[in-house]
C-alpha cells in the first residue's frame, strides 16, 4: 500500500461521513467501517486506551448515550427508545478511530482541508441551483428556499453549511489571510441566506464571529464582523427584491418585530406550541423524560386544542431545541449528563494550550455553532444530526490528541 494512502486513507474514511450526509443512509457505511477499525485500534494498541484523548472521547460519548439509556426504561415508545439506545452504541469507537487516524504528521491539516472542500462543494452546488434552478439534489420546486445537494424534501442546506463554516473560513485564512477568509465567506453567505433557514443565518453569523475572535482577538473581530454584517445586509436587501421566496422568508422573520406572541409564533413557524409542550413533558417526567425519540408519541397529549400539527392529522416530531429536546425526552438526568459533557469538552479545549486550540479549532468552533442555545436545532437524537455531531467530536478529540503527542515529542 502506498505510504500516502496509508497516511491519509483513514482521514478520507472519516471525511466520507459528512460528505455522504446528503445521500440518505449511505453515510452509515464509512461510519461502521471507521468504528470497527476504532475497536481494532484500541485492541491492538493498549497505549491508545491510556491516553487522555481516549478517555475524553469515551466520556463525551457517554454524556450523549447515558441519558437515552436512562430514558428508555419507561419510555412512551419503549421499542423505539431501546432500538435507539442500541443503535447509538456505534458512535462510541469513532473518536478512538480518529485518534489513530490523526496521529501521523500532516493528517490534521489534511482533515481540515478536506472538510473545507466538502463545505465548498455543498455551497457551490447551492450557487449553481440559485443561478440555474438545478442541483445535484434536483430542483427546488415546491419549496420556498434553496435546497441544494440535500434535495427539496430535506431542507438542511443552510444549517449544515453554517456548522461546517469554520473549516473553510479557517482554512481560507491559513492559506491566504484576509483574502482567503473573504473568499470563503463570499461563497457561503449567499447560499446560507437563500437556503432560508434562520438557524443557518444565526449559525453562520456565529461562525464568522467565532473564527475572527479566534484569529485576531475581540477588538479586531468586532470590526471585521461588522464589515461582514454590512455585506450580509446588502446581499439580503438585493435578494429581497430579486427572490420572491427569499422575501417571504424575510417577511416571516420580521413578524417578530410586532412585539406580540402571535408575531413571534409566526416568525418561529408555529413552534411556540412545540416549545410549551416540551417544557410540560419534562415537568411531568422530570427524572428521565418521556423517553428518547418518544416526543412524537407524547405531543398530542400535551398539544393545545386546535393545535396546527395535531389538527392536520400528524404530530410534532421533536422539540426543535437542544435543551428542550434533552429535557422533554431524557429529563434532569439528560440535562446533567449533557452539561457535564460540555464542561469536559470546554476544559479539554481550555487546557490544550495554543497549539492544541489551533489544531482543534475547526471542530471546536463547528461544535459551538451546532450547540449554540440561542437558536433552533434539528433533533440531536436522530441519525442525521447525530452523525455530524459525532464526526465533529471525533475530529475534535483526534486533533487534540495529535497536538498533545506533537508537544510531547518536542519536550
Amino acid at each position: 500500500m502506498p505510504a500516502e494512502l496509508r497516511r491519509y486513507g483513514p482521514v478520507l474514511l472519516l471525511l466520507a461521513i459528512p460528505a455522504l450526509l446528503p445521500f440518505g443512509r449511505s453515510a452509515e457505511l464509512p461510519l461502521l467501517v471507521a468504528c470497527a477499525l476504532g475497536i481494532v485500534a484500541a485492541w491492538r494498541d493498549p497505549e491508545l486506551s491510556r491516553t487522555p484523548a481516549f478517555l475524553l472521547g469515551t466520556l463525551l460519548f457517554h454524556g450523549y448515550w447515558l441519558p437515552e439509556l436512562a430514558s428508555a426504561t419507561d419510555a412512551l415508545d419503549t421499542s423505539r427508545a431501546w432500538r435507539e439506545v442500541a443503535v447509538d452504541l456505534r458512535f462510541l469507537p469513532l473518536s478512538w478511530f480518529a485518534i489513530a487516524a490523526l496521529r501521523p504528521a500532516g493528517t490534521v491539516a489534511f482533515a481540515w482541508r478536506g472538510l473545507a472542500v466538502i463545505a465548498a462543494a455543498f455551497a457551490a452546488d447551492g450557487v449553481i441551483q440559485a443561478l440555474t434552478g438545478h442541483s445535484v439534489g434536483g430542483g427546488a420546486e415546491g419549496v420556498d428556499r434553496l435546497s441544494g445537494i440535500f434535495g427539496a424534501d430535506d431542507l438542511k442546506l443552510g444549517p449544515v453549511l453554517a456548522v461546517l463554516a469554520p473549516a473553510p473560513l479557517l482554512v481560507g485564512w491559513q492559506r491566504a489571510g484576509w483574502r482567503g477568509f473573504a473568499l470563503a465567506f463570499a461563497l457561503l453567505l449567499p447560499v446560507v441566506l437563500l437556503a432560508g433557514a434562520r438557524a443557518g443565518w444565526i449559525g453562520l453569523a456565529l461562525a464568522v464571529v467565532a473564527v475572527l475572535w479566534h484569529r485576531v482577538g475581540l477588538r479586531r473581530a468586532a470590526l471585521a464582523a461588522g464589515v461582514c454584517g454590512l455585506a450580509a445586509l446588502a446581499l439580503a436587501a438585493a435578494s429581497y427584491g430579486l427572490s420572491e421566496r427569499f422575501a417571504e422568508r424575510i417577511d416571516r422573520s420580521a413578524a417578530v418585530l410586532a412585539g406580540d406572541v402571535g408575531g413571534l409564533d409566526h416568525a418561529l413557524a408555529g413552534r411556540l406550541a412545540i416549545f410549551d409542550a416540551a417544557i410540560a413533558m419534562g415537568g411531568d417526567h422530570p427524572v428521565n423524560g418521556v423517553g428518547v425519540r418518544s416526543f412524537r408519541e407524547a405531543y398530542p397529549e400535551y398539544a393545545s386544542p386546535g393545535d396546527k400539527w395535531v389538527s392536520a392529522g400528524g404530530t410534532a416530531m421533536h422539540a426543535h431545541h437542544l435543551l428542550l429536546e434533552v429535557w422533554s425526552e431524557t429529563g434532569a438526568i439528560g440535562l446533567a449528563c449533557w452539561v457535564l459533557a460540555l464542561l469536559l469538552g470546554w476544559r479539554a479545549w481550555h487546557t490544550a494550550g495554543p497549539a492544541g486550540r489551533t489544531a482543534a479549532a475547526p471542530a471546536a468552533l463547528a461544535l459551538l455553532v451546532m450547540l449554540f442555545p440561542l437558536n433552533t436545532h434539528f433533533a440531536f437524537y436522530s441519525s442525521f444530526w447525530a452523525l455530524l455531531l459525532f464526526v465533529l467530536v471525533a475530529l475534535f478529540v483526534g486533533a487534540l490528541a495529535h497536538a498533545a503527542a506533537s508537544e510531547a515529542k518536542q519536550a
